[in-house]
């Protein structure tokens, strides 16, 4: 999300509008999807609250679980996501900046209900770092070891996103995902570089892990992308399950 709207991104920038989350959290009903994920890509940057009354009119419509994240950090921000009908949020920078505040968030809502947000790429020497601020500041911390440190402090899912693969729909970074669903027993949720359904396959089988998010496959039709919301139907979404 910015300024209330939704958006696609490439490798985190040049954003493409994709129109209002009403109407595609109605479109995405109609699909019966499992789950969505709203991320306000500029709360932090701009020191934002989040979007409550937004917040509010989505629950309204939504018929699955949804999770918001975006400029979340303190106690207050989560309760009153939640009674504005959030299941789950969405912690990234503050996880890093005050790493107490998960295990105190967790004590609070429950584990169930913290969400560690994990964006990486490789920094200019070539190695995977966890960044944070929008992915514009390295936190100089392997995925790998900030996922393990996460899981102790009382995150109860990690949402792992590949910056470099973010919206270039060539498949998910399999290796980090494999490394990070091994190294913790809390489910990891791949995100960043689906572009067809065989992705989803190897994100689980090869990959292991506990589910996969997608946006540019959701919403861009087409070698021009044209914006058309669409989701497997429930008989691919079991094929891609159990084989």
């Amino acid at each position: 999300m910015r300024d209330n709207g939704l958006v696609k991104t490439i490798k985190f920038k040049n954003s493409t509008y994709i129109g209002d989350p009403i109407n595609a959290v109605k479109i995405f009903n109609e699909k019966e999807v499992d789950e969505l994920v709203f991320l306000d890509i500029d709360a932090t940057k701009d020191k934002k609250e989040p979007p409550y009354e937004l917040i509010q009119d989505i629950a309204t419509e939504c018929f699955m679980p949804f999770c918001y994240g975006g400029g979340i950090k303190t106690i207050d921000q989560i309760r009153r996501l939640i009674a504005s009908g959030a299941e789950k949020v969405a912690i990234n920078s503050a996880a890093f900046y005050n790493p107490q505040f998960i295990t105190e968030a967790a004590s609070v809502f429950g584990s169930s209900t913290i969400v560690v947000s994990i964006d990486y790429k490789k920094n200019l020497f070539g190695k995977q770092m966890v960044y944070v601020n929008g992915g514009k500041k390295s936190t100089k911390k392997d995925p790998v070891s900030y996922a393990i440190e996460m899981e102790k402090l009382g995150a109860g899912e990690l949402f792992l996103n590949a910056i470099e693969n973010d919206g270039m729909m060539n498949g998910y970074d399999i290796e980090m995902i494999k490394n990070i669903s091994e190294a913790v027993s809390i489910p990891v949720v791949a995100c960043g570089g689906a572009g067809e359904l065989k992705h989803f396959k190897e994100a689980f089988h090869e990959g292991k892990a506990s589910a996969a998010a997608a946006g540019s496959l959701f919403v861009f039709q087409g070698k021009k992308r044209g914006v058309l919301i669409s989701y497997p139907d429930p008989s691919e979404i079991k094929e891609i399950i159990n084989n």
